[in-house]
């Protein structure tokens, strides 16, 4: 029988002492935006788009095999990315924050940089946030808009909401660059999109400012970040970067220099200039001397958006790999995602963990690294990945929590995954006829990950005893959510 260490035992026995004997790490933190398991060529070796930066990385990297986002959707994931805690315990039960949402962190919440903090870092977020503003009624673009990132522990903020979403322009720690005052033609900017070749954007409509170019906002998310490793090499203090791209998510929108560079079309274009980005951002930091001293983690927030399968007929390019499924699904394909863990002298260059983590894992694995003690209300669903990035072949958690758009929970644990719903589908459908998946009548799913990665044999109805275990472990979570304010 396995014996699980919970999480207060990991984060005690999780070498303290790794601190002491050597300078505190920057942390870069790259989050992708709906980049499937299936993109990047270090994970599929039938990939039709290129992405030798990533596949660089991941040679000097740790790769995991069997990362998930706690969600299938954005806001949810960088939710749980951001405070250590399954998005299911927010107040978002379902979706992601509308334009104009509310701030979803809850105030007084320990967040993963406010704990930096505690130990020296200047922390900073640039790119996109989606996690909601306290935006003032009516909106005014003269005011300083409270409740952002700069509320949440990060000392400074450069970026967007979201790219499809209103107001469409920069905001700068907490006011906009410029007063949005025109509206958005969005008819015009996606028959212009189509027009050119990009497809579906997904825009939003509402205030933009004038010749706001959305092709422009992922390039000059890059220059930031770049300038921001810069300007801290010669800085004491150790940095923490949350660095959240707005690719490869609509609005496709490949810069001129990254069209016609893959065999995926536009999105494949795209996902060529994310891998361009992250480039960059390794080369500052072998530029500025600081590439031993940081730790890089890059994943994605969730799987592909529903093109994914007009590619996999027409390019065939599979974004989501071998796994069923796309964002907002609660199978596979809707939240394992690519994630890579560089750190110099501490995680071996080319190594591959099958260890099953979760986006959740931040805080617990930094606390780990620093020696700090959480507090029972903080981070709660958050374990150290230390050990596997040691090396050490132990079971971590027990379980891991997953969710689809509409809140519906799964449950994977061990090689089996229960998804407590009649269908794994969250996307109305989507799923096309020529991946021939036989339908069935359970009132839920569970597969043998091991036995059928692809999900095809529903075996809810076979291993009754197991569906009860597994249904009685999730609401244990569940009902043990001590930290719902």
């Amino acid at each position: 029988m396995i014996e699980y260490l919970n999480r207060r035992q990991f984060l005690a026995s999780s070498t303290g002492a790794l601190i002491a004997a050597q300078q505190r790490p920057n942390v870069v933190y790259i989050l992708a935006d709906d980049m499937g398991y299936g993109d990047p060529g270090f994970l599929n070796a039938k990939s039709r788009i290129p992405t030798p930066n990533l596949d660089r990385l991941a040679t000097q990297s740790m790769r995991f095999t069997d990362a998930h986002s706690p969600s299938a959707v954005c806001s949810p994931t960088r939710y749980g990315i951001l405070t250590g805690r399954y998005p299911f315990r927010s107040r978002l039960k379902k979706g992601v924050i509308p334009p104009w949402g509310k701030t979803l962190i809850e105030e007084g919440r320990l967040t993963v940089p406010a704990m930096l903090k505690r130990h020296g870092y200047n922390t900073a977020a640039i790119g996109k946030w989606h996690l909601g503003w306290q935006w003032p009624t009516p909106v005014d673009f003269s005011r300083p808009i409270p409740g952002g990132p700069t509320t949440r522990g990060f000392d400074t903020f450069f970026g967007v909401d979201a790219p499809n979403y209103p107001p469409f322009c920069y905001i700068d720690n907490d006011r906009t660059v410029g007063i949005p005052t025109e509206a958005i033609d969005r008819d015009k900017l996606e028959a212009e999109a189509r027009g050119r070749g990009f497809g579906w954007q997904d825009l939003g409509t509402g205030p933009k400012l004038k010749d706001w170019d959305l092709v422009n906002i992922l390039p000059e998310l890059t220059n930031r970040a770049v300038k921001y490793i810069e300007d801290r090499s010669a800085k004491p203090e150790p940095f923490f970067l949350y660095f959240a791209l707005t690719g490869p998510h609509t609005p496709i929108v490949p810069a001129p220099q990254f069209q016609g560079k893959s065999k995926a079309g536009p999105y494949g274009d795209l996902v060529h200039q994310v891998d361009w980005t992250v480039g960059q951002v390794l080369d500052a930091l072998d530029r500025t001397g600081q590439t031993r001293n940081t730790l890089v983690v890059f994943t994605s927030d969730n799987g592909p958006e529903w093109p994914a399968y007009d590619r996999a007929r027409d390019e065939q390019h599979y974004s989501m790999g071998q796994w069923r499924g796309i964002k907002r699904d609660l199978w596979e394909g809707g939240h394992r995602v690519p994630f890579l863990v560089r750190w110099p002298g501490h995680v071996k260059a080319g190594s591959v963990s099958n260890e099953v983590i979760s986006h959740v894992d931040l805080m617990a694995t930094l606390a780990a690294i620093l020696g700090e003690k959480l507090s029972a209300d903080a981070g709660e669903d958050s374990y150290s990945i230390l050990p596997a990035l040691q090396g050490k072949k132990r079971m971590i958690r027990e379980a891991t929590v997953l969710s689809s758009i509409s809140g519906y929970l799964g449950l994977r644990q061990g090689d089996w995954v229960l998804l407590d719903h009649k269908t794994g589908d969250d996307n109305g459908g989507k799923e096309p006829a020529w991946r021939n998946y036989e339908p069935h009548s359970s009132p839920g799913e569970l597969y043998n990950l091991k036995l059928d990665p692809a999900q095809r044999k529903n075996l809810y109805a076979q291993e009754p005893a197991r569906v009860a275990a597994m249904k009685s472990l999730l609401e244990k979570y569940k009902r043990e959510g001590r930290s719902i304010r």
